[in-house]
């Protein structure tokens, strides 16, 4: 299968190393029992530990866990906080614990920073930046049109980009980690299995006071997720791959298929086509870029894919992938009809990209054992406070899970976030809720591309269903002169509203900077701004900024400047 669209890259760390059967987590006492002086709403979690050990007082849930739980902690839990999992999502979640008083330790599995510091957001950003730098260099018709002229080719040293991007990976991590010691939080290198809703295993690793369980008033599950191979694909890391091997830039080939043009696939198709490569996407949806807005997608294939050395097959699977040997012999991928099945095309190529989405990564937790059964792709049910779902359907009490392994959305910063709502409910703000459709996502090509909120099709259905009318505005960056000054005057910035209350649904932007953009409507759809008050906000000229305010004064009909 080919072709799965991702928002993003992982949200936190993957504790541990793969196992591709579920089926091995630990065995835990089956035997559930109710603990002395805690009320429970229906399910009783199943522990391992004397209920003695987890006696407390009943406490109201209006009461402030940062005034008052900390100094009962100690005589009964070792945290009121144990996060499992030291990515972007556990990492935010700690520090919003710190803030709110919160004694919390925290389990990297032995990967901190997680998919988005290592194999992720921060390497591919590195990789994307110097690939860019390249492509600029060489555009020589736009250098001419600035007064620039480059005498002789420009050159690139492969191994200098890939030190780039993993020192910058190794940078960060150490500075997420050392974020959390100096505040107090625990970090402890071991990965975790739960021996009840409140009961960690350490695996791999202990306490400094060399203690193997730990406990805590509640916990949080922030594993993240692990690239996802369709069957029929057979990797060997060289000549068939993951992102997770691509962001070391082994070797650049001079032939790449790409399976799947989500956002994974799109910014690597931006990198090998910038240092030289020939690319061949395989997408499984009648079109490329399947997730993202029409519109947007047909300029950007205009500005992404026409003008690069890029061809594509859409409607396709590709059913069966073998590896090659690096410049010896080639990999080859059959190719069938997404609906047929019927072999299409045999492709051989120098090497293989598998863009086709991400998985959650769960295995080790013994979390079936708490009474959760999975949902499809593997993903743990949760509430939309986090809480998770017991196979009845009703909340697991002190049990929590962000990030990619809930699959809500599979963001770094959408996982931050959670854990922060997560960390709120804790502290006696239980009416906090996160609004994921105020989140905005971005791809960091070049040029770039952001949304937030519905597509247009999305927003014409539910116009339909709820009886509004749907109003659309449209600022231009060929208008705006930062983007002229700049030579990259393509792309646009589209607002989705009603035209009754103005109420923002959706802006979607494909142009210069168009990650930085975004963030001035995600934060007006958050607070609720209405178009009409957006129209007066005032912009600094010259800024491509301005073309957000192009758009938002289109849509209270009025001219900008």
């Amino acid at each position: 299968m080919s072709g799965a669209f991702v928002f993003g890259w992982g949200a936190s760390a993957a504790t541990g190393r793969w196992r591709a059967n579920r089926a091995q987590c630990w065995p835990v006492s089956e035997t559930g029992r109710r603990c002395s002086g805690q009320r429970h709403s229906g399910w009783a979690p199943p522990l391992t530990f004397a209920s003695a050990r987890f006696h407390r007082r009943p406490r109201s849930r209006t009461l402030s866990r940062s005034v008052s739980s900390s100094m009962r902690m100690a005589a009964e839990f070792d945290y009121d906080l144990v996060i499992i999992g030291a990515g972007v999502g556990g990492h935010g979640a700690a520090l919003h614990a710190h803030n709110k008083g919160l004694k919390t330790a925290v389990l990297t599995g032995k990967d901190p920073g997680g998919t988005c510091v290592n194999r992720g957001c921060v390497p591919s950003k590195a990789l994307l930046a110097a690939a860019g730098r390249v492509r600029d260099l060489r555009a020589a018709d736009r250098m001419r049109a600035m007064g620039i002229s480059i005498d002789g080719r420009v050159h690139y040293d492969r191994q200098a980009v890939s030190n780039h991007a993993n020192g910058l990976a190794s940078r960060v991590r150490g500075n997420l980690v050392n974020s959390l010691k100096a505040l107090g939080v625990d970090v402890i290198e071991a990965r975790g299995r739960l021996l009840s809703p409140r009961a960690v295993q350490l695996v791999d690793g202990r306490t400094a006071s060399g203690a193997t369980e730990i406990t805590a008033r509640d916990v949080i599950l922030a594993t993240g997720s692990v690239p996802s191979i369709p069957p029929g694909i057979r990797t060997d890391g060289e000549t068939v791959f993951t992102s997770d091997e691509a962001l070391r830039l082994d070797w650049v080939p001079d032939w790449v298929a790409i399976v799947g043009s989500g956002y994974i696939g799109l910014e690597f198709s931006d990198v090998y086509t910038a240092l030289g490569s020939q690319v061949t996407f395989i997408e499984a949806a009648p079109r490329l870029m399947p997730a993202l807005d029409a519109e947007i997608a047909r300029i950007a294939e205009r500005l992404l894919i026409a003008p690069r050395s890029i061809d594509y097959h859409t409607g396709v699977f590709a059913s069966k992938i073998v590896p090659g040997v690096a410049g010896k012999a080639p990999v080859r991928i059959e190719v069938v009809h997404a609906e047929s099945k019927q072999l299409v095309d045999t492709l051989e190529v120098d090497a293989a990209l598998i863009a086709t989405g991400r998985r959650p990564y769960t295995e080790g937790l013994a979390i079936e054992a708490m009474g959760v059964e999975l949902l499809r792709g593997g993903f743990v049910p949760t509430d939309e406070h986090m809480r998770v779902l017991h196979k009845s359907g009703q909340p697991i009490e002190h049990l929590w899970c962000i990030g990619d392994a809930n699959g809500k959305m599979m963001l770094a910063h959408a996982a931050s976030a959670q854990g922060v709502s997560v960390v709120e409910h804790l502290s006696g703000n239980s009416e906090y809720r996160l609004n994921h459709q105020a989140i905005p996502a971005a791809c960091f090509t070049h040029p770039e591309i952001s949304m937030v909120g519905d597509t247009e099709q999305q927003a014409q259905e539910r116009a339909k269903a709820d009886g509004f009318e749907l109003g659309k505005a449209v600022g231009h960056f060929r208008a705006n002169s930062k983007a002229l000054a700049e030579n990259e005057a393509e792309g646009i910035a589209k607002v989705l509203y009603r035209k009754d209350s103005g109420q923002l649904l959706g802006v979607h932007i494909v142009g210069l900077h168009a990650a930085d953009l975004i963030h001035e409507a995600a934060n007006a759809m958050s607070a609720g701004i209405p178009v009409h008050q957006l129209a007066f906000a005032v912009h600094t000229h010259p800024t491509l900024s301005e073309v957000m305010d192009e758009a938002f004064k289109a849509a209270a009909g009025m001219a900008a400047h």
